[in-house]
């Protein structure tokens, strides 16, 4: 069975089964449903968020984006933890745009109640569902769900290979160390004309690419930090590892945080302050040294990790990376840290209906 749609209205937007092309770039969305601020400086309601999250994604649909994301986090500074869910509530109030998850902590739950709720998504949406799996980059839902860390890899290994076995709507027949053996048994509801794409989201480690090669799907980078062409070697090992597995070759994408405001400087200045407020509070989790005005600059330039400016600055950028990189989609994580709701409806505007159009002209498509 293909992963692509037949006999599906044309307006779903195409999956990741293939390649786009040297000519095109398909642009999305991401949001982990950063929490925003009040007035007087205090945290929204988690709630809030999520009703604002809403109007985010029914936006990006009217511009005609791609796709929109919404990533699993279990910390106080992030609303979506059920992204499934949310993303049911979005399906009922966009028509096009493909709708998923970046990403799903596979190691931390149940793969086959992953594939029924991503599939339950796809039927809502008339097959716009895509799911996006990986290990995560906090580690929050391990001690919340009473997980090991000391099985960090062998839990996302034999899940991954349980999903593998469910998404291919036929009997399960699996065992592991993880968790209960599967001898025979069907997953249901099925996807009605596909199988459900599924990407897999690495931070940048050969074992990453391979595994994901090995399984033949497609591949998302998250990259945050440095410059994205220094990720070409292991574009190039994505797909040399496809060939060599005798794979057809899937999509390949990246995802970077940015903003996109009209100006330049209206960009940097309404995005730094809360750039900053989250880079410092990750590093001084993580053991990073505190980020200052000098990175964030770095980051901003043509060849810097942050896609930041107005509409021709970030669709310049965008031309870059994928002539530096040949990617088939990009994906903005627009939400950073506690930036306020108007300025993300504002560069979701803009990425819409202003970099998209100005990246087809660029590319000359």
């Amino acid at each position: 069975m293909s992963d692509t749609p037949v006999s599906r209205s044309a307006a779903v937007p195409e999956g990741p089964t293939t390649p786009v092309g040297p000519g095109r770039i398909l642009l999305g969305l991401n949001t982990f449903g950063d929490v925003g601020e009040n007035p007087d400086g205090s945290p929204q309601p988690h709630a809030r968020v999520l009703r604002q999250l809403l109007e985010e994604a029914q936006l990006a649909d009217a511009v005609g984006l791609h796709a929109f994301g919404v990533g699993e986090h279990h910390r106080k500074d992030y609303a979506v933890s059920a992204p499934e869910v949310f993303l049911a509530a979005a399906a009922a109030r966009t028509t096009r745009i493909r709708l998923g998850s970046a990403v799903t902590v596979l190691s931390s739950d149940d793969p086959i109640r992953v594939f029924q709720r991503f599939s339950t998504v796809d039927a809502i949406s008339n097959g716009r569902a895509e799911v996006m799996l990986g290990r995560g980059s906090f580690i929050e839902s391990f001690p919340l769900f009473g997980l090991d860390l000391a099985d960090y890899e062998v839990l996302f290994e034999e899940k991954l290979e349980l999903f593998d076995k469910v998404r291919a709507q036929k009997p399960v027949h699996w065992e592991g160390r993880t968790r209960p053996a599967v001898s025979g048994l069907s997953v249901y509801p099925p996807l009605e004309r596909h199988l459900l794409p599924t990407w897999i989201g690495v931070g940048g480690t050969p074992e990453s690419v391979l595994r994901c090669a090995q399984y033949g799907y497609p591949i998302i980078f998250a990259i945050i930090g440095g410059q994205p062409r220094a990720f070409r070697p292991l574009v190039d090992l994505y797909r040399e590892a496809m060939a060599k597995y005798g794979h057809p070759m899937q999509q390949v994408a990246t995802h970077s945080p940015g903003h996109v405001a009209d100006t330049d400087e209206q960009a940097r200045e309404e995005l730094f302050p809360h750039w900053l407020k989250l880079r410092n509070k990750l590093g001084a989790e993580r053991g990073w040294g505190p980020a200052g005005r000098g990175e964030f600059d770095a980051l901003c330039a043509p060849e810097g990790a942050l896609y930041v400016g107005s509409p021709e600055t970030v669709a310049r950028k965008i031309v870059l990376l994928k002539q530096n990189l040949g990617v088939d989609r990009f994906d903005l994580k627009y939400s950073n840290g506690p930036l306020p709701h108007s300025a993300m409806m504002r560069s979701i505007e803009l990425m819409g209906t202003a970099v998209a159009p100005r990246v087809s002209e660029l590319l000359g498509t």
